[in-house]
C-alpha cells in the first residue's frame, strides 16, 4: 500500500491580484460567498464588487492585501467543502502569509481582512510613491552569492528561490545597486527585473510602522489559535510559527521590515513529506518551488481544482 502524503497549501502574496480572480468560485460556491459576505462586513467594503469589476482599486496596496486573502480564503473553503480538500501545513509568500493562518485556523477571517488592510494602508503610507523601488535579480545561483558589494541601503526583501533575490530601499538606492550588479554579473547569465510596486516592502523604510502595526495586532492576539499556527510557516523564520500569541505577534511585526526567506519556508514544507499545492489568483510559487527542485500543482480556477483533486 502507498503511503499518503500529506497535503501543504501555499497562497501567492501581493502580485497575484488580478480582476476576476475567484469569480468563479463565488458563483459556484455558497462557502465562498460566505467567505466574501464576512470579509466584506468586516471591513465595510464590497470585497465582490472590488474583486470581479474593473475597479482600479484592486492594485492599490490598501485593498489589494485584504482582497487577495479574500479570494485565497475563499477558494480553500470551496475545495474543503466541496471537494474533500484537507491540508496539514500552510504556508504564505508575505500577505500570503495571513490567508495561511486563516485557513489552517489561527487568524479569524474578519481579524485577517481588517489586519491586512490596516497592513496595506501603513506600508503605502510609509514611504510616498516614487521614493522607493523593488527589484527582481535573476540568476543562477544568486541567493547564495555575497552581496555586500550592493551597499549598506540596500535590503533583501525576498529569497524566492536559489535563483532569484528581490532587492528592497530608496528608488535612488536601487539604482546604484543595480549598476553595481551589472558590473558584478558582467559575463554571467542574469536579468534585473524592475517590480510594479508603490512601496518599498520587506526593507528598513517600513520599520516606521511597526509600532502602530503591533498595536493592531495586539488586539487580535485574544482571538489568535496559537496552536493551529504550528502548522504554518513563518516568513521571517523560515520554519513553522511557535504556538504562542505573542511569537505569532512578533513574527507578523517583523516581516514588514524583514526578509521573507521563502527558501526556507519552501525548505520547511518539502521537507515534512508534504504534497504541495498553491491556491490562489496566480501561480508564482510554483516557479520558485521548481528552481529548488520540487514539484507544485497550482490551483487557480474552480476548472483547476476539479481536474487535480477529482
Amino acid at each position: 500500500m502507498s503511503e499518503v502524503r500529506p497535503i501543504a497549501i501555499v497562497y501567492p502574496g501581493q502580485g497575484a491580484q488580478r480582476a476576476g480572480m475567484a469569480r468563479d468560485f463565488h458563483e459556484a460556491s455558497a462557502h465562498a460567498r460566505a467567505v466574501y459576505a464576512e470579509a466584506s462586513e468586516a471591513i465595510s467594503l464590497d470585497l465582490a464588487a472590488l474583486s470581479f469589476g474593473d475597479d482600479p482599486r484592486l492594485d492599490l496596496t490598501e485593498f489589494t492585501q485584504p482582497a487577495i486573502v479574500t479570494a485565497e480564503v475563499a477558494m480553500t473553503r470551496t475545495l474543503e467543502a466541496e471537494l474533500g480538500l484537507r491540508a496539514t501545513y500552510f504556508g504564505g509568500h508575505s500577505v500570503g502569509e495571513y490567508a495561511a493562518l486563516c485557513a489552517a485556523g489561527a487568524l479569524p477571517l474578519a481579524d485577517a481582512v481588517r489586519l491586512t488592510r490596516r497592513r496595506g494602508a501603513l506600508m503605502q503610507e510609509a514611504v510616498p510613491a516614487g521614493r522607493g523601488a523593488m527589484v527582481a535579480v535573476i540568476a543562477d545561483g544568486i541567493a547564495d552569492r555575497d552581496l555586500g558589494e550592493l551597499g549598506s541601503e540596500v535590503d533583501v526583501a525576498n529569497r524566492n528561490s536559489p535563483d532569484q533575490l528581490v532587492l528592497s530601499g530608496a528608488a535612488d538606492a536601487i539604482a546604484a545597486a543595480c549598476a553595481r550588479l551589472e558590473i558584478v554579473l558582467a559575463g554571467v547569465e542574469h536579468r534585473l527585473v524592475p517590480l510594479n510596486v508603490s512601496a518599498p516592502f520587506h526593507s528598513r523604510l517600513m520599520r516606521g510602522i511597526e509600532a502602530p502595526f503591533a498595536a493592531a495586532l495586539a488586539e487580535v492576539a485574544p482571538r489568535l489559535v496559537p496552536a493551529a499556527a504550528a502548522g504554518v510557516t513563518s516568513n521571517v523564520s523560515g520554519g513553522f510559527h511557535e504556538p504562542r500569541a505573542d511569537a505569532i505577534v512578533d513574527a507578523l511585526v517583523r516581516q514588514l521590515a524583514g526578509t521573507v526567506d521563502w527558501i526556507a519556508n519552501m525548505r520547511t514544507l518539502t521537507g515534512v513529506g508534504a504534497r504541495v499545492l498553491e491556491v490562489g489568483p496566480g501561480r508564482p510559487l510554483r516557479g520558485f518551488f521548481k528552481a529548488a527542485g520540487h514539484d507544485v500543482t497550482s490551483i487557480v480556477t474552480l476548472r483547476s481544482a476539479e481536474k487535480q483533486l477529482r
